[in-house]
């Protein structure tokens, strides 16, 4: 004899919230109890729960779907309680006089590694070949196309680990495949794929609609281009889903209010299923396990406590992080500024650096050129390595700033930093004139590495192709390489030596400020003395992409950041591999001292 979870685990699962037997926060309450109240009184307003048509749905998934990815390579997609608590409620609730779906829109907000891009993948495969609409379009859809990618690869792999789908789905392209198509039973043809805003489509008619990361969309042209198509479609349907996020004016914010709202009971809408995770006023994340189900509702299946437990200990240790954790692990919908460094940590690390003696001892030491515009402030900074074990290196850096003198004191007022005081005390070098012409920093830095010989210099590609004929011309032959700036990775090599999945050997600025706040943290590093480094470590903030991976956000500073940008791409080149030389310097391994 069934159980009450195997007849209908829908309301099984709302029942077990709401009584307390599964942890949950305010909002999923509120989403359970209107399930259970619409049940009592939901066929006064025109609605019948169909539990059949739901345990169809939620038996798809592990019939016809598998997973991708590591440990869950190729294994039967057996929906999470919540999830199938959400797939459920999408298909099961109709209204009775057509019997058509009663949702039409579909929020979902909760913490990162809870598998909702995987879920909405597998809605989309259902309104693909399950749901009987003839020439149904389905669309993953982002407000970029690499973000719309992200969710449609998941249904690509889906559909190629499933023997049945693999034989019923076309694909279309390879690497990437940009669409899946299905014919119906009547001969009609279906289609999933990405679309974006920014491919300037229009005339979408979209049977469903599936949006990702919705707190990343900058204004509501992508979620309303695909609404505008819903009415050529039955029982349309759109799904949002997304972590939280830090503007309160955007698209995301003002869904997921109306969101709340719905779950609460303050605003009616019969076609809007919310699903809001977050925690109780009151709760404590970063000292109190028990709360951490509340935003993570798949925690110890997928998302295991081990793993949240490292980021919240990080978030503890590394202000810088902390913001970004509570957004995207425990659905905090955080301010976008907060300082990368605390004062503390970053002074515990600030002290006297005698060069010659490191010149003397012979360790190797790799350069970082922020070569910023010619009329603004240029920095380069020389990190010395004096231990090279890997992730536990020692280091010492001295920085070097340049501007050009006739504008120091209108810069000075307008970003409000004593620089003609630290000009005079010798922290930063003026140079004549309005501008700083590349040349003359090309000499100066010639100048710096014919006394300390760095292994290797990062640099900007455009900095560097702006500086390399002026160092060519004075005959300076730099170990310059390029540092990519932004988000981009260049790959160096590929070590094969190394196990499996560590066999790159790459350039990334968020790797490279990784390895500058951790020795910061870990005080594995010794700054000089300098009130300029102070202020731009005071001035960091970051930017975040979807992933988590974290820049330097120059827009969003507090002050000039320059010398904490040269510093981590001279980190990022000392670290970013294996070096064999001990005490000893490019230099003098190639018999050019």
């Amino acid at each position: 004899m069934k159980t009450d979870h195997e007849k209908d685990p829908v309301t099984a699962w709302a029942e077990d919230v709401v009584a307390g037997r599964v942890i949950a926060g305010p909002h999923i309450r509120n989403t359970c109890q209107r399930h259970l109240t619409d049940l009592e009184d939901g066929r006064k307003r025109g609605l019948v729960w169909d539990a059949k048509a739901a345990l169809d749905v939620i038996g798809f998934f592990p019939r016809k779907l598998r997973l991708n990815g590591g440990q869950f390579e190729g294994k039967p997609f057996h929906l999470h309680p919540s999830q199938q608590f959400r797939v459920g409620s999408l298909f099961g609730w109709k209204w009775k006089e057509t019997g058509l779906r009663r949702f039409r829109r579909f929020y979902d907000e909760e913490g990162k590694g809870n598998g909702k891009s995987p879920m909405l993948a597998g809605i989309g495969l259902v309104g693909l070949v399950k749901d009987k609409e003839a020439r149904a379009e389905v669309y993953a859809a982002a407000s970029k196309k690499d973000q719309a990618m992200v969710l449609f690869n998941d249904a690509v792999a889906m559909r190629a680990q499933s023997p049945d789908l693999a034989k019923r789905i076309r694909t279309h392209g390879i690497d990437p495949v940009w669409a899946l198509t299905y014919t119906g039973a009547s001969g009609d043809r279906r289609v999933f794929r990405p679309i974006s805003s920014d491919e300037g489509q229009s005339g979408p008619r979209p049977h469903m609609a599936l949006c990702d990361e919705v707190h990343e969309h900058k204004n509501r042209n992508t979620i309303d281009m695909l609404e505008r198509g819903f009415k050529f479609r039955t029982q349309p349907l759109l799904a949002m889903a997304t972590n939280a996020g830090t503007d309160r004016n955007s698209i995301c914010f003002e869904e997921r209010t109306h969101a709340v709202n719905v779950a609460a009971g303050l605003t009616e809408d019969d076609t809007t299923f919310p699903f809001v995770c977050s925690l109780d006023e009151g709760d404590d994340w970063e000292n109190d396990p028990a709360c951490w189900g509340k935003p993570n509702p798949l925690l110890g299946v997928i998302l295991k406590e081990d793993y949240l437990a490292l980021q919240v200990a990080q978030a503890k240790s590394i202000p810088g992080k902390r913001n970004g954790i509570a957004r995207l692990h425990f659905c905090e919908w955080t301010d976008a500024e907060s300082a990368a460094f605390s004062r503390e940590a970053w002074m515990a690390c600030v002290g006297d650096v005698d060069i010659d003696a490191l010149i003397e001892a012979g360790h190797p030491c790799y350069g970082g050129l922020d070569l910023s515009r010619v009329r603004d402030f240029t920095a380069f900074t020389l990190t010395w390595v004096l231990d090279a074990e890997r992730d536990k290196q020692v280091l010492v850096s001295f920085t070097w700033f340049w501007t050009p003198k006739a504008t120091l004191a209108k810069r000075a007022a307008k970003d409000h930093a004593p620089y003609e005081t630290w000009e005079r005390e010798g922290h930063i070098e003026a140079v004549d004139g309005d501008r700083i012409s590349y040349r003359w920093v090309a000499e100066a830095v010639a100048k710096i590495c014919a006394r300390a010989h760095p292994v290797e210099i990062g640099c900007d590609q455009y900095g560097l192709e702006n500086l390399q004929d002026h160092l060519t011309d004075i005959g300076a032959d730099l170990p310059m390489t390029v540092h990519p700036q932004g988000f981009q990775k260049r790959v160096i090599e590929v070590d094969k030596s190394q196990p499996e999945g560590a066999q790159e050997v790459y350039l990334w600025m968020p790797d490279s400020i990784n390895k500058l706040e951790n020795a910061i943290y870990d005080k594995r590093i010794r700054v000089a003395r300098n009130p300029m480094m102070n202020h731009c470590a005071a001035s960091v903030t970051y930017a975040e992409n979807r992933t988590g991976h974290r820049m330097f956000d120059k827009q969003k500073a507090f002050g000039r950041i320059d010398g904490m940008v040269s510093q981590a791409m001279s980190i990022g080149v000392a670290t970013c591999r294996e070096r064999k030389q001990e005490g000893s310097s490019f230099w003098e391994q190639t018999g050019a001292a």
